[in-house]
């Protein structure tokens, strides 16, 4: 199984959600690939998370988290042997997203959540320590990231493979450039 972890206030209706579906299909991997919903709530988002992962079972797993999914990735992994890609990562969500906190507008969507600061304790909740098997991580991290910091990315993550891409964005509107690589690091 390939699960994606989309980023905050994100869905499986994002563009590299869907590229990545596509691609995946393109090459007979299509069946494998599971993006779901994440609830608002880490605490819901980690329970949903985890009941995904149980349903794998004994197949294969790698997960590939996109900027709040890569934090999720990065918790998710700690706990389960698999390999893992990271997209722009989070690295301190409890910290950045307290400019966030009240009514959001989904993106792609006309939904609307309602960020609570409760959900910045979930956050830390969830942080874990230094990666333990770095080998299983790639990180692709985007120079040009207008949100997050691309330095905070490679300090967490100092041992794994790293991809930084020099520009870009945060949602890596050049995704279809590195998707392959994503998909031949996830699948080994």
């Amino acid at each position: 199984m390939i699960l994606y972890l989309h980023g905050f206030r994100s869905s499986p209706r994002s563009i590299k959600a869907r590229q990545l579906a596509a691609r995946l299909e393109e090459r007979g991997l299509g069946p494998v690939f599971r993006c779901p919903q994440l609830p608002v709530s880490p605490r819901e988002a980690a329970q949903l998370i985890e009941q995904v992962v149980a349903e794998a079972g004994t197949q294969p797993l790698a997960i590939v988290g996109s900027s709040l999914g890569g934090y999720y990735a990065t918790w998710i992994a700690e706990r389960v042997d698999c390999r893992v890609v990271l997209l722009n990562p989070a690295t301190h969500p409890d910290r950045d997203l307290v400019r966030h906190l009240g009514p959001q507008t989904i993106y792609h969507s006309d939904e609307t959540v309602d960020i609570k600061p409760e959900f910045l304790d979930e956050l830390k909740a969830l942080r874990v320590g230094p990666i333990t098997r770095p080998d299983r991580y790639l990180l692709v991290a985007a120079t040009g990231d207008e949100l997050l910091d691309w330095r905070e990315m490679t300090a967490r993550y100092p041992y794994a493979h790293q991809r930084i891409i020099d520009g870009s964005d945060h949602g890596m509107s050049d995704f279809d450039e590195h998707i392959d690589a994503v998909i031949d690091f996830a699948i080994g």
